[in-house]
């Protein structure tokens, strides 16, 4: 077997390896909350009837009532009966509160009800956190040659572009489909799936989440009766991590391209030229085919230059 392949089979595993850590998480999570849940929610429904029974209700009664229900619906638990079948601590909605833990979007919607949930967050975050960027990061320098310097250098063969005006096109394009496939397309999606999201709901979704501030105002799948619950969790799952995989990508390229450009040394900001090393010398190591690849893609330039935006003369 080559070692192209095995570089693939090694990043393969990585992923895999985080969506088992993903998966442990979420099994924790849901054995240690959803007894917590279950007894709050026995409580809270105890409460309301206590409460429906009184003859005559006084105004402390009835603040006594309305501080405990808004302290339940803080954990996500509501009095309301058509919101009861729903757990925010089934497998499903375990693996969606650990995923937005590790990646740091953090929506708030649903926080641990117990110590022990509080204290595993921790440790289980200061572990997930550091680990999902570094499985970003070694998606990302595995796709900089096929979606960055590959196209570049077909821009400067086929158009006959200089090396400013390649980067600029390649940059533009790469924006423009990370926008239409990571923020249109699921736009339309999300606002045709969530009954109460309009457009521009779902487009401030979208942008809220990629880029990790997580408001939480808007979640997706939580509303009640959602069909395919569970599904439409791992879904969002799967879109958050390619979403922040293509952010990542975006922000790598956007910063050579300035490097490219002058702005980084019109800024005094740190050059692409520091980070040489590190494309080199790649975190799942490439294979003699993808060098092969590169040089290949290169041959048309001077015969000292790589396809590279350090490499481009300024």
């Amino acid at each position: 077997m080559s070692s192209g392949y095995k570089s693939w089979i090694l990043l393969t595993g990585f992923i895999l390896f985080y969506v088992a850590y993903l998966l442990l998480g979420a099994l924790v999570f849901s054995t240690i909350e959803r007894p917590v849940e279950n007894k709050l929610k026995s409580d809270i429904q105890v409460l309301k009837e206590e409460f429906l029974n009184q003859s005559c209700v006084n105004a402390t009664s009835l603040e006594n009532f309305l501080e405990k229900v808004l302290q339940a619906n803080k954990y996500g638990i509501s009095i309301l009966p058509n919101s009861s079948a729903s757990s925010n601590w089934d497998m499903a909605s375990s693996l969606f509160f650990a995923n937005t833990l590790v990646t740091t979007v953090g929506y708030g919607h649903t926080t641990p009800l117990s110590d022990t949930g509080k204290a595993f967050s921790i440790f289980y975050a200061l572990l997930g956190v550091p680990f999902t960027m570094l499985v970003l990061t070694a998606c990302v320098q595995r796709l900089m040659h096929p979606v960055t310097y590959g196209p570049i250098s077909m821009c400067r063969q086929r158009l006959g572009l200089d090396p400013l005006a390649a980067t600029a096109v390649h940059f533009a394009i790469l924006l423009l489909l990370v926008v239409l496939g990571f923020f249109v397309v699921p736009a339309v999606v999300f606002s045709h799936i969530e009954d109460t999201w309009s457009f521009l709901d779902a487009i401030y979704f979208c942008f809220i989440t990629l880029c990790t501030i997580g408001l939480g105002d808007y979640v997706p799948g939580e509303k009640p009766g959602q069909k395919f619950r569970s599904l439409y969790k791992i879904s969002v799952m799967v879109y958050l991590f390619l979403g922040l995989m293509m952010m990542y990508l975006v922000l790598r390229a956007f910063h050579r391209m300035a490097d490219l450009h002058g702005l980084t040394s019109f800024f005094q900001l740190p050059h692409c030229d520091e980070d040489t090393e590190e494309d080199k010398e790649p975190i799942i190591e490439a294979g003699p085919e993808d060098q092969h690849e590169a040089e290949a893609s290169a041959k048309p330039l001077d015969p000292a230059s790589q396809t590279s935006y350090n490499t481009i003369n300024r």
